[in-house]
């Protein structure tokens, strides 16, 4: 981005390993807008959630050149940037996606005097229990729902209500770099800034791999 507006951008959506995708398409972008890696003034990473690898790749890439250039950097939720692309009618927002095994990364934003709060922490839940979450605080509020995918709470059986109240059910896009930059720029534009050795991915969850992990017995011998 300079000032304000996307020069290049690259999505991954070719199926490769994104750990392998990821420098060669930066130096693409950075080739179009005539520019180089040490010229950059401010670095912009989403900090999940979302998948274990991916948010790693994408951390240890950007920190590691906070540090080598010695320019700033500012983590942006994933979820702030889906509640935060587009300007929707009402004062909250619930964004949301697929977390798999019958949840979904949510959060509820609230926005006050021009600014964004969000209402509680970012969760990993079931549909239903986000809405449940959502319509307890919520009540007679509008909401907007962006959802990456909206059957998934546009299915839950207390969602009719909120739609027969007048929420509005938007399905959102998948590709936020423009919006993580601008939600960074605005951080940095009030000297809110990340300290680059602390940033780390936000999972809300264990990953897989711990999960799963079969690791020796405490009783081993």
């Amino acid at each position: 981005m300079r000032d304000g507006t996307v020069v290049s951008q690259r999505i991954h959506d070719d199926g490769s390993d994104y750990s392998a995708w990821l420098l060669s398409a930066v130096e693409r972008v950075l080739g179009e807008a005539g520019a180089s890696v040490d010229q950059v003034d401010l670095f912009a990473v989403s900090v999940g959630p979302g998948s274990f690898t991916g948010l790693r790749v994408g951390l240890t890439s950007v920190k590691a050149w906070t540090e080598v250039y010695g320019k700033p950097i500012v983590g942006v939720s994933r979820l702030e940037a889906m509640a935060r692309s587009d300007e929707f009618p009402f004062e909250l927002v619930a964004a949301s996606f697929d977390a798999h095994r019958g949840q979904v990364f949510s959060a509820l934003y609230r926005r006050v005097a021009g600014r964004w709060d969000r209402v509680g922490d970012e969760a990993v839940c079931t549909p239903e229990e986000f809405v449940a979450f959502v319509d307890g605080r919520a009540g007679a509020e509008l909401v907007a729902w962006v959802c990456l995918d909206p059957d998934l709470i546009g299915n839950a059986k207390s969602f009719g209500g909120r739609i027969v109240h007048g929420d509005q059910l938007v399905r959102g896009s998948a590709i936020l770099a423009p919006v993580i930059g601008r939600l960074a720029e605005e951080s940095a534009a009030k000297g809110e800034f990340s300290d680059p050795v602390a940033l780390d991915a936000n999972y809300v969850r264990r990953s897989d791999a711990e999960i799963f992990w079969k690791g020796p017995s405490i009783n081993a011998r």
